[in-house]
C-alpha cells in the first residue's frame, strides 16, 4: 500500500482487530471524479449516511477492475489521498440502470438523497467515465450496486 495515510490507518484498524491480521492490504479509494464530490462523499461515509456506491460493469469491464464481492475492504481517502475511515462490502448486486430505485439514491446518501438526484448525477459521471473509452451509458447498462459499512474511524 503506497498511501502512508492509508497504511497507518490499516494498521490501527489491525492492531484493534487481529483477526484481519491475515487479510490483503485493501484497496484505498476515494469517490467520484473530482475533489468537491470526493470530500463530500468521504464526508458522509465517515457519518454513516453513505453507506452504498453505485459502478457501471462497462466501466469496470474497460478499466481491468475485479467486481467488488462481499467482505473486500477499503480505506476511503479524501482527494488529496488523507485517509478517512475503513468499509467493508455487506452486498452486491447487478442491476440495470432503469431499474435502480429510491432505496439505492437513499443508501447512497448524496445531495438530497432523491432517486431524480441519483439518477442525474450518475449519468453524468458514467457519462464522463464512458466516454474515455468512446462509449455511453445506456438505460440497459449493468450497475454494480455495493453496499458498505464503516468498520474503523480514528
Amino acid at each position: 500500500m503506497e498511501n502512508a495515510s492509508a497504511r497507518n490507518l490499516w494498521g490501527d484498524f489491525l492492531d484493534a482487530h487481529l483477526e484481519f491480521a491475515s487479510e490483503d492490504a485493501p484497496k484505498v479509494i476515494y469517490f467520484c471524479d473530482n475533489e468537491k464530490d470526493a470530500n463530500i462523499c468521504a464526508s458522509l461515509v465517515c457519518k454513516d449516511i453513505k453507506r452504498a456506491t453505485s459502478h457501471s460493469l462497462l466501466g469496470l469491464q474497460l478499466r481491468k477492475e475485479p467486481l467488488p464481492k462481499v467482505g473486500d475492504f477499503a480505506v476511503v481517502t479524501d482527494w488529496s489521498g488523507n485517509a478517512k475511515c475503513i468499509v467493508r462490502t455487506s452486498s452486491v448486486k447487478l442491476v440495470p440502470y432503469f431499474a435502480i430505485h429510491a432505496d439505492h439514491a437513499r443508501l447512497e446518501g448524496e445531495g438530497d438523497k432523491s432517486l431524480e438526484y441519483w439518477k442525474k448525477t450518475h449519468w453524468n459521471y458514467y457519462t464522463r467515465e464512458l466516454s474515455e473509452f468512446g462509449k455511453a451509458p445506456k438505460e440497459s447498462m449493468i450497475v454494480v450496486f455495493e453496499q458498505f459499512e464503516k468498520v474503523f474511524e480514528r
